[in-house]
């Protein structure tokens, strides 16, 4: 799908040679990012029901690692990235889930963040799937720096799709599906949103992404 190409790509150039990824759920965004060439890649999760569709999924994949990861008990480990796409706003203590980073990841290397935008945009579905929170660009500068890690880029994500949402979501009570109009949506609108968002930060959107630092010495 366009709308996931878009988002894989925007974290790429940040990754480095041996990510981490928080909650990799089925696995989706770390094959495409393998797919686009991370050499190496460790997927975890802590439900063990997903830790078993990952060690089929990644099962003789020598790139891939598969662990649980409780992220308030974090092993000791220098990746180069520590990267969660739609997770972190599952997390009522999202400050202290930062904080692993010091632990999972090298010095100087990348915390990449995409999490949804806006409370107003909040919806009877943000709740029932275990949303505790949307953000705003300061929100989440808010919480990198709490957790010790230097905000690097920090911009909104997908303008037209936060007018969709809500319109959606929040006033007509929809739920996400992937009907026809979600793949007219995809081919269409994303392709169109993402070109402009090059050259044109938006201000505001359905997402934020954000990339910080582990400081080079603590």
């Amino acid at each position: 799908m366009n709308y996931h190409d878009w988002l894989t790509t925007l974290a790429l150039p940040y990754l480095g040679s041996h990510p981490i990824e928080l909650g990799s759920g089925l696995g989706d965004y770390a094959q495409s990012w393998l797919d686009a060439g991370v050499p190496r890649f460790t997927v975890t999760d802590l439900d063990d029901s997903r830790l078993r569709v990952l060690q089929r999924r990644f099962a003789g994949d020598e790139r891939v690692d598969v662990k649980r990861l409780d992220v308030f008990r974090p092993h000791s480990a220098r990746h180069t990235a520590f990267v969660a796409f739609n997770v972190l706003e599952h997390i009522q203590d999202h400050v202290g889930a930062l904080r692993a980073a010091h632990e999972l990841v090298a010095p100087g290397g990348a915390v990449v963040m995409f999490v949804p935008a806006f409370t107003f945009a909040m919806s009877d579905f943000d709740r029932a799937v275990g949303h505790v929170r949307r953000y705003r660009l300061a929100d989440m500068r808010t919480t990198y720096e709490a957790a010790g890690l230097t905000v690097e880029r920090l911009h909104y994500v997908n303008a037209p799709g936060l007018l969709a949402w809500f319109a959606g979501m929040r006033l007509m009570r929809m739920t996400p599906g992937d009907g026809p109009l979600v793949r007219v949506w995809d081919k269409v609108v994303m392709p169109t949103a993402r070109r402009l968002e090059r050259s044109v930060t938006p201000p505001f959107g359905q997402s934020v992404f954000a990339v910080g630092r582990v400081p080079l010495t603590n």
